[in-house]
């Protein structure tokens, strides 16, 4: 097993502002004022699937179909300048039915801050929270919802690993440089680990993960052996894993 050293060392040559510009947390730091960051990075999830390069395109394109004031633009409603916009599994109708979710949400109250911060009171339970705001959102799809929108928010009940929600709650909660901190009612060491394919792959070849499907009880089985070096802030290791498989790819190559 990888030992606590290698992957602070890991950790500390990654968690840097270099690590911005390649990555889709490059979205939060386009904005200055919270509400702005806080709905960047939420769109950003909902897209970080697939090819990087691909989405990250993409969203380019869609904060510009916003004339990157996000905020203004959820609130405004008017999202007809998306139709034709896709990706991959969302079609332009899933898209908008999002944003007409987060438009009602914004216009009724403190928006996703305090909706998220409402699931979690209810149990301090990261993923009794991620439940309450699926059910938000299911509580208000159209009733012809394409399987696009199910992808962009999906359900925990169904045992993934919800790796994108867990990945903007990082951002929102951790401190900088990398994340931003501007959330507060949830503290670091609650987080989860963001689990793909990839972060499932190194962590099995690190001897952090035993089981063998990439689902929520393997993020709390990762999670779990993450606090045991780093109580206070298991998911600064999300950048450990990240430098692990480029160094082994680079060792693949010969680099």
């Amino acid at each position: 097993m990888i030992t606590k050293q290698e992957l602070d060392t890991l950790v500390s040559k990654y968690e840097n502002k270099e690590f911005i510009k390649d990555d889709p947390i490059q979205f939060i730091h386009l904005f200055k004022e919270k509400k702005d960051a806080e709905l960047a990075g939420f769109i950003a999830s909902l897209f970080a699937y697939g090819n990087r390069k691909i989405f990250i395109a993409k969203l380019y394109d869609l904060f510009n179909r916003a004339d990157n004031k996000i905020l203004n633009y959820i609130k405004n409603g008017d999202f007809s300048n998306l139709k034709g916009f896709e990706y991959r599994f969302s079609k332009d109708k899933d898209i908008i039915s999002v944003f007409e979710i987060l438009n009602k949400l914004y216009r009724e109250s403190n928006g996703l801050e305090e909706l998220f911060e409402y699931g979690f009171k209810q149990s301090c339970d990261i993923f009794r929270m991620l439940q309450t705001v699926t059910d938000y959102f299911y509580s208000l799809a159209p009733k012809n919802a394409g399987q696009g929108f199910y992808h962009m928010i999906p359900n925990p009940a169904k045992g993934g690993a919800m790796k994108r929600m867990n990945m903007f709650l990082r951002w929102m909660v951790r401190k900088p440089p990398v994340d931003l901190g501007i959330w507060e009612f949830i503290q670091p060491k609650d987080l989860l680990i963001p689990l793909d394919v990839h972060v499932a792959r190194i962590s099995r070849q690190m001897g952090l993960l035993t089981r063998k499907s990439n689902d929520f009880k393997a993020v709390l089985e990762l999670t779990e052996n993450l606090r045991k070096f780093s109580p206070e802030d298991p998911t600064k290791y999300d950048f450990a894993m990240f430098a692990f498989g480029v160094e082994l790819n680079h060792k693949k190559l010969g680099v």
